[in-house]
């Protein structure tokens, strides 16, 4: 493992994070929880928000797919969704749901503002994102999708958007 370059706990802590946060809005399952903890570690994502009934670690079943980054990804309980919106709002976040939606813009057309912070909601894997909070977002963003299918695992719909988020921040330089 010391070959890979892995920074360690501390190091990671102190390191400068994306200007990226995740907000999970009510996620029931908590491997999928998990993934996305292990995701925002991978690119240093700022902060994860856990919403509404979506469990928090310590919990076995996050542990299981988190593989550690439930110790390393700053991450808060906030129960009441819109309020935490509100809050993110008037602290210059442009917030952003991923959700089909008839006004949705594809992740592809999807551009960032120069020193832009973002924040992502990520909904219940049945029901979506909470209607409420649709016409809090700045916009809703969707991943294009070509098969018979029309919507993807939670946890591999945060690794799609925040990886495509991570990459336009890189282009602009906006992590430097």
């Amino acid at each position: 493992m010391s070959e890979l370059n892995r920074l360690s706990v501390d190091e990671f802590k102190e390191r400068k994070k994306m200007p990226i946060v995740v907000i999970l809005d009510s996620i029931r399952s908590m491997n999928n929880v998990g993934s996305i903890f292990r995701t925002c570690d991978a690119f240093a994502i700022e902060k994860l928000y856990l919403c509404g009934i979506t469990a928090q670690p310590p919990h076995k079943e996050i542990s299981k797919t988190a593989l550690g980054a439930t110790e390393t990804v700053s991450w808060q309980y906030v129960n009441d969704v819109v309020e935490l919106v509100g809050e993110l709002k008037n602290s210059g976040y442009a917030v952003y749901v991923i959700e089909q939606t008839d006004f949705s813009i594809r992740l592809d057309n999807f551009e960032i503002k120069e020193n832009e912070k973002i924040a992502i909601i990520l909904g219940n894997e049945v029901f979506g994102v909470d209607e409420r909070l649709l016409p809090l977002a700045d916009a809703s963003i969707e991943i294009p999708q070509y098969g018979t299918k029309h919507s993807l695992n939670v946890s591999i719909a945060a690794g799609i958007v925040i990886w495509d988020l991570v990459c336009k921040s890189n282009k602009k330089n906006l992590t430097k």
